[in-house]
Parts: structure tokens; sequence; C-alpha cells
């Protein structure tokens, strides 16, 4: 079963994943991004201006083939259904994004406006109302650091 966390309290969503995928690629992980195409866009616009020694590699479902195999990120609109089997799937969107359960982990990243909690809180009850046992992270406690 897809282990779900919970980010709370990111005051940059952007900037807190970057720190995110930064760790999880370092770590060794696979990791593919769900957001709608203008967070996909900021989200790599901002992983490209990390310096040389944080940089992340990062590719779109709209790359070739090849480059989405041998990139360890992928950031998409919708979880995709290919050949390549990422661990980690982080959710940017509102919604729940169809096909989590392929992934060995789903993570969260949720901000500060009302708005995103909201719809955060929505994401929790259907989790939890599928049998999902949820790890919470407040960033506000930890520092925004992952």
């Amino acid at each position: 079963m897809t282990a779900v966390a919970f980010h709370f309290g990111a005051p940059d969503k952007i900037a807190y994943t970057c720190r995110l995928l930064r760790k999880a690629v370092n770590a060794g992980a696979t990791v593919e991004v769900v957001a709608d195409i203008s967070t996909t866009g900021l989200l790599s616009s901002q992983l490209w201006a990390l310096s040389g020694t944080d940089f992340v590699p990062h590719c779109t479902a709209a790359d070739q083939g090849s480059l989405r195999e041998l990139s360890p990120v992928l950031l998409t609109q919708m979880p995709t259904d290919n050949s390549v089997n990422r661990q980690v799937l982080v959710n940017l969107g509102s919604v729940i994004p169809a096909g989590y359960e392929r992934f060995e982990r789903l993570i969260e990243v949720v901000g500060l406006e009302d708005a995103d909690r909201s719809l955060a809180r929505e994401r929790w009850r259907q989790y939890t109302l599928a049998g999902y046992k949820i790890a919470r992270h407040d960033l506000a406690l930890k520092g925004a650091n992952p």
C-alpha cells in the first residue's frame, strides 16, 4: 500500500518542493511531480536556477521518451502510465491524482493559504476513507526544511 504523507504549512510550495526533490534525488529516489501547467513551469524554472551543486535533473511529460527514462524527476499535469517505474509521487495539485496507488510513496505539499488547506483536508479525508494511514509533517514546526 502506498505510504501517504502530508507536508503542511509550506510558506512557498515551489521552493519547498525544490528542496524536497533535491533531497529525494540525492537519496537515489525517482520522483513524479503532479501540478497544473503553470506550477510545473515555475518549478522547472526554479530547479534550473539552483546552483550547479544543487541542480536536480528533471524533464516534463512532453519531453522525448529517452529523456523521461533517464531523468530522476518528471514534471507532469497527471501521473503518467509509462514504463518508467517511479517511486515517489509529489502532488502540488488540488485533487487526488489518479493512479497514485502504483507509487511507493505519495507526498502532498500544502501551503499556507486557506483554500489550499481546505482542499488538503478533503484529500486527507478521502485517503482515510480508502484505508490509508497518513503521516503528518507540520513544516512550521520544522522551519519548512524537508
